[in-house]
């Protein structure tokens, strides 16, 4: 007996100390992404004139082939400093005219930065901006355009995440990557989530960020607390007897997005001051879209992180005043402080995936008529593992309420816990302190 609880205080010691490991890091990283950065690389992209995908790329100091280069050089900057610990690279794709938003052939290039895995090198977390920006014709590629909350922001941040997160390593790659041809039609988001597919990428989440500096809403609200997550429902990879399942058994607001943006709420509340993720169920903007939503089509998970206020009058239009109204995404409606608290919720979401063991696979569930709930699942083979943890809620609640830590066991009951009453999900815990995302049990146990 003494010796059982000795062993239980021992290992009650190890966990806390691992999630405190974690913890600090994150906690660190919250702290650490600039708005003087995130400034200085807003102003260097309106600098450009326009980025819009068919403008000038010949120019070194106008239209998008100057600011992509500047970008890549960016990134080749903060490499150098972590010892070049970062890939990075064009992405190419030849995009052919379409008498639409292609008026002409063009090649849409990507911009991509991958910081290695030590343990996982080829399994991935994603952050990313878009480059291209716009006025209210889609397909006028001269005039001035500075795009600087549509979406220099998102750039800014992904620039700004990779200098924070390149002072560490993680067990899984971390790629930042600044995606064109957003505005004509997700181009460039498109192309990359096609090569994943096709090159069987392990992609754990993807973190699109578009417009990440606004806080004077059209609303006339004026708002620096808060920030939408958008995710959809259930993959696309969802098959038809699985959307019959959910008919009986729940799980039409569980799918792998929707856990990602629950993540993403937990870690903001957790390590964040004065912010707080609203987490809209949909996949984007009523009507709207954006670059996350490629990956999804793709079966991959991702969300769109955004302001909560918009404003109309300073997307997508010309630069003018009419009716003392001042039109046009110029600088000075970006706030900076703004974009680096956005940044650093991206960034601890990275680091806390890129940290966690992969998630458990083949969770199943059962309970029927029964006072209590069982979960079953596959182990993870991960010696950096130290077990499980089984999360419940109320059906009609959209965070986990209910957790319990249960071990290094694949199979457990939670007794006197009907099933009836809530909806379930298993995490992988490493040694560390970090979690997988949460997996929502896909089948039954007979």
């Amino acid at each position: 007996m003494k010796l059982k609880l000795t062993l239980t205080l021992l290992f009650i010691s190890v966990l806390a100390f691992s999630q405190s490991e974690v913890s600090e890091t994150l906690s660190a990283i919250a702290k650490a992404p600039s708005a003087e950065h995130i400034e200085k690389d807003i102003r260097k992209l309106v600098s450009f004139g326009t980025r819009h995908t068919l403008s000038d790329t010949v120019s070194k100091t106008r239209g998008i082939g100057a600011a992509r280069r500047w970008i890549k050089s960016e990134f080749d900057k903060i490499s150098a400093d972590c010892n070049n610990c970062l890939e990075v690279s064009y992405q190419r794709n030849l995009v052919v005219k379409d008498d639409r938003r292609i008026v002409k052939d063009v090649w849409v290039v990507n911009v991509m930065a991958i910081q290695r895995g030590t343990k996982y090198p080829n399994k991935y977390v994603i952050m990313s901006g878009d480059i291209d920006s716009r006025v209210s014709d889609p397909n006028n590629f001269t005039s001035d355009s500075p795009g600087a909350n549509d979406n220099a922001s998102g750039m800014a941040g992904a620039l700004e995440a990779a200098r924070v997160l390149s002072k560490y390593k993680f067990p899984v790659s971390v790629i930042y990557v600044c995606l064109s041809g957003e505005e004509q039609g997700l181009h460039g988001g498109q192309h990359m989530a096609k090569v994943a597919k096709e090159q069987g990428w392990d992609i754990v989440a993807v973190l699109n960020n578009d417009m990440i500096g606004n806080i004077e809403g059209i609303d006339g609200v004026k708002d620096n607390s808060t920030f939408r997550v958008f995710s959809e429902a259930i993959s696309m990879e969802t098959t038809d007897r699985e959307k019959s399942a959910m008919r009986f058994y729940g799980g039409e607001i569980d799918g792998p997005s929707r856990q990602l943006a629950r993540y993403i709420d937990k870690l903001t509340d957790d390590y964040m001051t004065n912010l707080d993720a609203i987490m809209i169920y949909r996949l984007d903007r009523f009507g709207r879209g954006g670059h996350h939503r490629p990956f999804n089509d793709q079966g991959f998970t991702g969300v769109r992180i955004m302001e909560t206020h918009e404003n109309y009058n300073r997307q997508h239009q010309d630069l003018r005043t009419e009716n003392g109204i001042a039109y046009g995404d110029v600088i000075d409606f970006v706030d900076f402080d703004y974009a680096s608290k956005l940044t650093a919720v991206n960034a601890i979401t990275l680091a806390a995936l890129a940290s966690a063991p992969p998630e458990p696979k083949n969770v199943s569930i059962g309970g029927a008529v029964q006072p209590s709930t069982r979960l079953k699942w596959d182990a993870v083979n991960d010696n950096d593992i130290i077990g499980y943890k089984i999360y419940w809620r109320d059906t009609t609640s959209p965070q986990w309420q209910y957790s319990r830590f249960v071990g290094n066991t694949t199979d457990y009951t939670l007794e006197n816990i009907v099933i009836d009453n809530y909806l379930f999900g298993v995490a992988s815990v490493g040694k560390n302190g970090a979690e997988s995302l949460i997996q929502f049990p896909k089948q039954i146990i007979r």
